[in-house]
This record gives C-alpha cells, structure tokens and sequence, in this order.
C-alpha cells in the first residue's frame, strides 16, 4: 500500500469509527463498544492450522504450519486487517501470539465446530481498535510458566465478545497498566490453572466494561479489579481462597460500579463473595446475589449494600456514569442468561464449555481448580471438527450466496471492503449477520 492510500485508508478509519460513533458490530456495548478492528483494511483468510494429537498422559504432537502464509499467527501480525477462517479446528501454537493493531478476528466465520487457540497465550498489549468474536482460547500447562492466557498492557478501543478463555499459567485474561476502552462480553474466563489459578487482574483508569460473563473455578482474582470498571449481570461461580471479586486496596483510587451480578459458592469456596478494598475503592453497589449453601437449588439471597458485605471498600450511594448495559437484568435472569449465552456458542459450545456450563447448573454441587488440563475431567482440549467453508469465487471471504442475494458481485473481490450505507464493510455486514447481536 502507497503512502497516499496508507493516508487514506487512516482518515477513513476515523471518519467511520469517531465522528459517526459507530459500533464495532450489533450488539457491542460498554466502554470498547466503538472499536473499529479492520474496516479500512484487508481481508485475510486462515487456511492452516497446526494440529495435535495428545491423551491424558502421552504429549505426542504432529505439526503442520504455524507460521507463514495463511497461518492464524501471521494473519494478525499486521495491522488493519478483518480475519476470517476457511478452515476449524485446533490451532496449536508453541510461542507466544503477539496481535497487532486494528485487527477483527472473526471466529464465527470458521466452518465446522469453529476455532480454539491452544498453547502459549497471546498478546494484545500495545494495541488498538481490536474486535475479537466467538473464538476459544485454550493455554494449558505448556505455556510459558508466569504468563497470561490473555494479556493486555497498553491500547485503547478493544472489544472481546463471546470468547471463552481457560487455563492460563499466571492470570488468565488479566489487563493492566495504560489501557483504555475494552469491553470484555458474553464470555467466559475459567480454570486458571494451580497453582495460581487466577481469573484476571483488571487494572487500569482507561475503563474496562464486563457485562454477562462467567468467571468459574479460578482460585481467586474473579476478577481483582483497580481503577475505572463496570461489573454488571455477571455470575460467579466456584472461587477458592483467595477470594471472589477483590477490591484493589493500593493506594490509587478506584471507581467501580457493581451491579445485578449473581454469586453462586462451589466446592472450593471458602471465602466470602467481595474481598479487600480499602478507603480508595469506591464501589457504587446494588442488587447483588449470593448463593452460598451449595444445596444443588439456586436459591440465593441479595446481598446487603453495607460495607460489611463488600470487604473494606468506600460503598458509595451514586451510580458512576459509564456506558452500561443496554438491557440490564435482574440477577436470576443474568444467570439463565449467562448459563445460555456465554462463551463460543456459534457454532455451538465446545466439550470445555460444556463441562463448565454443567457445573454452575450444579448449583454448587460440582466444580474444582485444575492444575493440568490434560488430566481428568478436561482430558486437555478435545476434537473441534473442521467442517468445509462455502463457495467463495472471488476469494473476499462473503460466500457467493451470500453476495448474490445481497446486491454484490460474487466475482469482484474489492466489494468486500466497500462501506456499505450501514458505515461497516460489506465483509462487516456478513460476518456479524451469522450471529445474533448481544
């Protein structure tokens, strides 16, 4: 690309994504709600995956290209790109993914069972204008010792959106240090691996949103919060000692809203729901439930809006004003939502999720910190069915049915990137029309 289009395709980049405030897809709420990912960029297709064949004690892996062209590593190791998948399955990756800037990694697009990432964790960190959809990132044990599943350190604009994210080494989706605008939706962030077994540090004055996750069989950090968040209609499910949500309790001030978010305790719980906090963590709170006899019934009760309930943050009587939730439900309601909803559920949940999924519907019965996916129940991350992509003639990643009856030209590839009077890109128009908005 010349320098000219280079200029062109940046101040095209903002005309769509600040003066119009468009949203990265349907549905997309919270502080990363805007988002831009790839709009001016170029479509990339994944067509490779390394693949692996593993048992509960024999690590034998077989490989095929992780690297190079048509692979995930180098699909998103430039900038301004929209990524679909012409393949689905397992992509197993040895080192560490590194994401650059402006990428849509759109999972829904992979044929079969969809897509998992597995091995060594990946990188937002210095990135901007991120959209992330329906995708499983799996660590596991053989990533490196004193790493994320997901990290992100620097950046602004990020929204990640039915993802299920398990097994991180140290943290698994932990955000830290100068980063504004994320949006973490509809997922699920579960079985950091002991002997941390960490949910995420969610650390930065930027604003992180967290609406309808599930944070499930993480030792503690579910997550441990400092700064500018929002925490609402999420469930909580089976923490261990070191604790549930925890309030930061350094020195900086924090500004939390905490609301309509629903507690259940598992097998491992052994502590209260809110841990910490100090006189800096202001924490606008209501409506919060906690089920805490693990009787195999849902059957919780709110929790006080008093301090004491809280552990020892400022609770404070004014909802912060940040970009909540367009609907907001009810905590029971959060839970059958949640329960339904959450994770990669396109094209449907994967055996983890399953698992997962099953021990909340346990109602505090079922659930355990792991320290080895590999070992039972999780068996490591299963078989994900590659499936067949559509007929694409034009190689622009929207099936020829698709531009047929959609008004575009399935032999003329540059339509693809064409903003259509929505203000997204055909290719936008596709990818988000496979899955129902949130």
């Amino acid at each position: 690309m010349g320098w000219l289009q280079h200029l062109s395709a940046v101040l095209l980049l903002a005309l769509v994504s600040r003066v119009s405030g468009l949203l990265a897809f349907p549905g997309a709420e919270g502080f990363g709600r805007n988002s831009a990912g790839g709009r001016t960029g170029s479509v990339y297709h994944v067509t490779n995956l390394k693949r692996v064949a593993q048992s509960a004690t024999v690590d034998k892996v077989r490989t095929s290209s992780d690297q190079g062209s048509g692979s995930f590593r180098d699909a998103v190791s430039k900038a301004n790109r929209i990524v679909v998948f012409d393949v689905g399955g397992t992509i197993n990756i040895t080192d560490r993914v590194v994401v650059s800037k402006n990428i849509y990694i759109a999972g829904q697009t992979a044929p079969g069972q969809g897509i998992t990432i597995y091995g060594n964790g990946l990188s937002w960190s210095n990135a901007n204008e991120e959209i992330v959809r329906y995708i499983r990132f799996r660590m596991g044990r053989s990533g490196d010792s004193g790493k994320d599943g997901i990290t992100i350190a620097d950046g602004q604009n990020m929204i990640f959106d039915h993802v299920s994210v398990t097994w991180g080494r140290d943290e698994t989706f932990s955000i830290n240090g100068k980063v504004t605008n994320v949006t973490i939706q509809d997922s699920i962030i579960g079985q950091g691996l002991d002997t941390h077994s960490c949910g995420g540090l969610i650390q930065t004055d930027g604003g992180v949103s967290l609406f309808r996750n599930l944070y499930i069989d993480n030792k503690t950090r579910n997550p441990k919060v400092k700064g500018v968040n929002d925490f609402q209609n999420n469930v909580v499910y089976n923490w261990g000692g070191g604790g549930g949500y925890i309030a930061g309790d350094s020195a900086g001030p924090s500004y939390a809203n905490i609301i309509n978010n629903y507690f259940i305790s598992g097998p491992t719980s052994s502590v209260a729901a809110f841990t910490r906090g100090n006189a800096n963590f202001h924490g606008y709170v209501s409506n919060n439930f906690h089920d805490s006899n693990r009787n195999g019934v849902l059957d919780g009760t709110a929790l006080c809006a008093q301090k004491m309930c809280y552990g020892d943050m400022d609770v404070v009587k004014t909802k912060y004003t940040y970009p909540g939730p367009t609907k907001l439900r009810s905590p029971q309601e959060a839970v059958t939502y949640v329960l339904a909803n959450v994770g990669t559920t396109f094209p449907a949940r994967d055996a983890i999720d399953k698992i997962l999924v099953a021990e909340v519907q346990s109602w505090g019965r079922k659930g355990q910190l792991i320290s080895d996916e590999r070992a039972s129940p999780m068996y490591g991350p299963g078989y994900i069915a590659g499936g067949t992509k559509p007929i694409d003639s034009d190689g622009d990643g929207i099936p020829d049915a698709w531009e047929q009856a959609n008004g575009l030209n399935p032999r003329d590839a540059s339509d693809a990137m064409r903003i259509s009077s929505s203000g997204y890109a055909n290719i936008e128009v596709y990818v988000n029309s496979l899955v129902p908005s949130s």
